[in-house]
């Protein structure tokens, strides 16, 4: 069983940065990432990453302003999110899961899920 522990989140004025970590302990799954959902919205997938072979999926919405790392010492992700915009108001979940189609749709098949830590954009 996979434990995750999330850090950051904040409030961050529209254009800025900010850096979202979930370390992982226990019996990793392949995929970490994050999905987000926005007050009063539905869940979106946001990124993950194959912690083991590398690949990542970034979500439309986000790519070319958020970027998905990790620190394989630590078994640590990290979402790195620039050019921040009022839209992307939500709360972040990171989470562990067997395939990264389980961060976009079908969330419940996720093995683990963080308890969401909220970014707020706004001036």
């Amino acid at each position: 069983q996979v434990q995750l522990t999330e850090s950051g989140g904040g409030s961050v004025q529209p254009g800025g940065s900010h850096i979202l970590s979930c370390a992982a302990s226990g019996q990793v799954p392949n995929y970490m990432g994050w999905f987000r959902q926005p007050p009063g919205g539905d869940r979106e997938g946001v990124a993950v990453k194959h912690i083991r072979g590398g690949a990542t999926r970034i979500d439309a919405s986000v790519a070319g302003r958020f970027t998905i790392s990790q620190d394989n010492a630590k078994n640590t992700v990290f979402l790195q999110m620039n050019n921040l915009k009022p839209e992307d108001t939500a709360m972040y979940f990171c989470a562990a899961g067997s395939r990264s189609e389980y961060f976009f749709r079908n969330w419940e098949k996720l093995d683990a899920r963080g308890q969401g830590t909220l970014v707020n954009v706004s001036t």
